[in-house]
């Protein structure tokens, strides 16, 4: 199979001919229109530092619909007891650099490289990239972010400083997307916890069916803001 260079034009081969791990394409750059175009054909940035960019749609994909979101006790007793307070959108930076310190399985030094921090800046500031904090006594504990298009959220990163703080976080997403109707949410790779969430693997080809009909609804633009009852 090939490994396609990009250029300058924010296009991309079909996802399905990916290598065996993933990997697509190199090249091109992280512009707006480039990652909007990748994230609504499947396909998402991973590299670390001394990389050119790297390109993946992986097979088979870990999907988690928001509707079908699974608490263990532990984790309901943790949201119930108030330990965190939560918000959206309101420290989109600090979340971002903190799990850029979170290192990721096979890969030395830190993935989320500046160009790459500064690339999903802009995509908030554009109202496609969006953050969910964990608060405790005042101080940012636990958070993530992704980004939004149509009904699809492409979940990014997450990072911890207490226990439990970042898996809080994403149960709140997924209770305020299941709320807003949004059909998944692309966790990417497979991780224990999430399948523990309720995330299913599928192939890439069904998800590929997902994601374009995920792609037919409008997308939720701007700050958003949890619900007031939650």
């Amino acid at each position: 199979m090939t490994i396609y260079r990009l250029f300058e034009e924010p296009i991309f081969p079909n996802p399905e001919e990916a290598e065996p791990d993933g990997l697509l394409a190199v090249g091109g750059d992280l512009s707006p229109q480039r990652l909007l175009a990748a994230y609504a054909a499947g396909i998402f940035p991973w590299y670390g530092e001394d990389s050119p960019i790297l390109w993946w749609s992986t097979d088979p994909r870990l999907v988690l619909r928001p509707k079908g979101l699974h608490l263990s006790r532990s984790l309901r007793r943790v949201l119930d007891r108030g330990t965190f307070t939560f918000t959206m959108d309101t420290a989109f930076g600090a979340v971002i650099r903190a799990c850029g310190q979170v290192p990721r399985p096979g890969q030395q030094g830190t993935w989320l490289v500046p160009e790459m921090v500064d690339a999903y800046m802009a995509l908030h500031d554009l109202g496609y990239a969006h953050s969910v904090e964990a608060w405790r006594d005042g101080k940012l504990v636990g958070g993530l972010y992704g980004v939004s298009l149509g009904s699809a959220f492409f979940g990014e990163s997450m990072f911890h400083a207490v226990p439990d703080a970042s898996k809080a976080a994403f149960a709140v997403l997924a209770r305020q997307l299941a709320r807003w109707d949004f059909s998944l949410i692309d966790c990417q790779q497979t991780t224990a916890h999430m399948l523990r969430f309720g995330a299913e693997e599928m192939l890439r080809f069904r998800f590929l069916v997902l994601l374009r009909e995920a792609m037919s609804h409008p997308t939720r633009f701007g700050h958003w803001v949890l619900d007031d009852d939650r």
